[in-house]
């Protein structure tokens, strides 16, 4: 009992802390006298904050609070709000810390956290409302920060207009680029972007207080990447003077979002202001990477801008842009298309080199570079070039390396080698694809080795590589060619039945096939299956289904096709209406074909030499050369070789050697060279007349022009001159032109 007492007297009115056993616990006793920790605190007045306001315990909160008056005070009322769970808790907690204290900060921090708890919550408009009208109407000075939040939540609740209200209506200091930014990029939301322009030129003025920076320049320029609506208020110089405007202000894209801008620039037809976009940002000290130049390097390449690829490939080099192995990519692909191999290869050796002394690079090609300069070697006839190119690659190639070199093969006519370089792939385990496939059926079909393609054909398609629609288009119309409409049925047939449905171009090779061989009923029946499918016939395929029916002499069916065309609202071209004035003339209906060409240039088109020529040539034909000679009096195109020569041939059978002889020399007056057909005719027509000395100057004429006697040339020579006894003379003729004499 006296310890008890000793005890009372040592502590007082303190109570002694026991153990759960009733002992004494002494480090306990210390607990009471230190002080309290701020998460207690914030815990104790988020606990009394919890009930109705009318609840609240003001003087302990008061005590709670304001009890330290340091700077961790501000930052706890912060965290006090932001525990409170929601916007409207938040508002009455900054009403009351108001009412509170006369500690601006306090209050700021309190307006601050409301104002962020109401921008995190959704349907907070009210609360947001209020904290605009205590701005407006207290004279109490928050901070910027606090202001700047209130614009945030503002921006996204999509107030816009309240957000604006809140930058014309606060103190002037008040305004900082935080600010400005939430409302350019809430002006931007709401697709007010001459309000956005206004206030984005303020920013960039020299003496502006409130100065751009980088979340500025990303947000407008992820803008103008996003919205086609800001491309109709900036136009590509203003974009350029944008650009500058931050530079001046040390703002700059960093590589990814400048190679965005430079693509959208290059993707809508401004590669020259993608250029001097570019070029200002690296200009004024911008830190520019590999990444847009190429984006920029590539576009001009694509649009043939040599000039300008070689000076940005320059401004590269003097600026030490590092390049990578897209960008070489790039400048090789350029050099290739252009035709320049040589240089192409002198950049390679500079990149398998790891560079010159001008410029160190750290890459090294990849099978992308090889298959460029293996494509462009091919493309020049270098083939064998490029075999060796491969054959030196350091990484594996590719299917797309065996195609560059099998198409070139095939190209230059030596197919066995691309044949050999395919079973290469087959043993080097690379897989051919259907490029590979099409290049080696088409060059097959091209020199008439038809079996050997449709023989690479099956055993490609026993290994599981499916045909495609150029497959099939390539050898049908090469079946077409030579006549052989089944086989090309066959394949139509085929490859519906596989699944690889025909597209409009397999319809239109089979359709020309079939009117070719004269086939036209089932020409009719596919192109009524190709507009079962979906395909409407477009004016070659009218016109191919006209010109079959016209050469057939089948003028009804030709009349009905041009009538479905017209009500197709397809219109008929100089090559239909030539189609009909040529069949109609050849049937002697001139009477038909004269309507026609009067339609003809009703429709605006004018009459051609072809149209002209179908005209003339039928008369001739007829024995009307006299209405031939009007149509080519009438005619209101200069006449060409063919018209002169119907002409020439139609006088002289006629026995008007002295017309078809100056038809002869207008001819040369208009640039035109008699042809073989030209001396022919009045070959033929001096014969007849017996008139050697003419026939002998005419010879003479025909060596002077370089004009090559065929056959009929010398049947006629051979049997007139040998029996005129001017064999000599036959013999000099001959020899002027080294081709033997025939007398058969």
């Amino acid at each position: 009992m006296k310890l008890d007492g000793v005890r009372a007297a040592t502590f007082g009115a303190f109570v002694i802390p026991k153990t759960l056993n009733g002992q004494f616990c002494p480090l306990r006793r210390f607990c009471t006298g230190l002080p309290r920790s701020p998460a207690s605190t914030l815990s104790e007045v988020i606990q009394h904050l919890q009930p109705t306001e009318s609840d609240w315990d003001s003087e302990k909160l008061r005590g709670l609070i304001f009890a330290d008056a340091n700077p961790s005070s501000s930052s706890q009322i912060f965290n006090i709000a932001h525990r409170l769970g929601s916007s409207r808790k938040a508002w009455t907690f900054f009403q009351w810390i108001r009412a509170n204290t006369e500690n601006a900060q306090f209050v700021s921090r309190a307006f601050q956290a409301a104002a962020e708890v109401a921008g995190e919550e959704p349907n907070s408009s009210d609360v947001l409302v209020q904290l605009h009208g205590f701005l407006k109407e207290s004279n109490l000075k928050l901070s910027a920060s606090a202001v700047a939040v209130l614009g945030r939540s503002l921006k996204r609740a999509g107030m816009v207009d309240e957000l604006c209200n809140v930058y014309s209506e606060i103190d002037p200091s008040l305004r900082s680029s935080q600010l400005c930014n939430h409302v350019i990029d809430g002006l931007l939301a709401g697709g007010r972007m001459s309000d956005a322009r206004k206030m984005l030129d303020e920013m960039l003025k020299p003496d502006a207080e409130a100065v751009p920076n980088q979340y500025t320049a990303d947000m407008v320029f992820g803008w103008a990447l996003r919205s086609e609506d800001f491309w109709k208020h900036f136009v590509g110089s203003e974009i350029i003077c944008l650009v500058k405007e931050f530079g001046r202000h040390g703002v700059f894209l960093n590589s990814f979002k400048l190679t965005k801008l430079i693509g959208k620039l290059c993707r809508s037809g401004k590669i020259l202001v993608a250029r001097d976009v570019l070029r200002e940002v690296i200009e004024m000290g911008g830190c520019v990477e590999a990444a847009p130049c190429n984006t920029l390097l590539a576009a001009m390449d694509r649009k043939g801008m040599v000039r300008e690829v070689n000076a940005l490939m320059c401004v590269m080099k003097e600026r030490g842009v590092q390049p990578n192995v897209v960008t070489f990519g790039i400048i090789i692909n350029h050099l290739c298309k252009a035709r320049r191999v040589d240089q192409a290869l002198e950049v390679f050796d500079k990149l398998k080199n790891s560079g010159d002394n001008d410029v160190k690079v750290s890459v090294k090609p990849d099978v992308i570079i090889y298959n460029t300069l293996i494509d462009g070697l091919c493309k020049v006839g270098r083939v064998d070039d490029g075999c060796s190119l491969m054959n030196e690659m350091k990484c594996v190639p590719t299917t797309s390396t065996f195609n560059c070199l099998i198409d070139g093969f095939c190209k230059a006519g030596e197919i066995d080698r691309g044949l050999e370089l395919f079973e290469r792939m087959r043993v080097d385990g690379v897989s051919p694809n259907v490029i590979t496939l099409n290049t080696l059926v088409d060059g097959l079909c091209r020199h008439e080795r038809i079996g050997a393609a449709m023989e690479i054909f099956h055993e490609m398609q026993r290994t599981g590589l499916k045909a495609d629609a150029v497959t099939y288009t390539t050898l049908i119309t090469s079946f077409c060619n030579v006549g052989n409409v089944e086989a090309a049925r066959e394949l139509f047939d085929r490859m519906i039945d596989s699944g690889c449905k025909p597209d409009a171009i397999v319809y239109q090779a089979y359709l020309s096939g079939l009117t070719l061989c004269g086939k036209m009923a089932e020409a009719s029946s596919v192109a009524a299956k190709m507009k079962e499918a979906g395909f409407s016939l477009d004016l070659a395929s009218y016109n191919v289904l006209i010109g079959g029916f016209c050469r057939r002499k089948k003028i009804d069916e030709a009349y009905e096709t041009l009538k479905e065309m017209e009500r197709a609202g397809v219109k008929p071209d100089s090559v239909t209406y030539n189609t009909l004035i040529s069949c109609f003339s050849k049937l002697g209906d001139f009477e038909t074909a004269g309507i026609i060409m009067s339609r003809m240039s009703q429709e605006g088109l004018v009459p051609n030499v072809v149209t002209y020529g179908a005209v003339i040539h039928a008369f001739c034909e007829s024995d009307r050369l006299d209405e031939a000679v009007k149509i080519f009096e009438r005619m209101r195109v200069p006449p060409n070789t063919v018209i002169y020569n119907i002409l020439i041939d139609g006088h002289c059978k006629t026995g008007n050697i002295e017309t078809a002889a100056s038809l002869m020399n207008e001819m040369r007056a208009g640039n035109l060279r008699p042809t073989t057909n030209t001396y022919n005719s009045l070959f033929k027509a001096f014969m007849e007349e017996q008139r050697l000395d003419k026939a002998l100057n005419l010879m003479d004429q025909m060596i002077e022009d370089g004009c090559n006697p065929d056959l009929v040339t010398m049947k006629i020579l051979s049997d007139w001159l040998s029996c005129a006894g001017e064999s000599d003379r036959l013999r000099r003729f001959v020899q002027a032109f080294a081709v033997p004499a025939s007398t058969g």
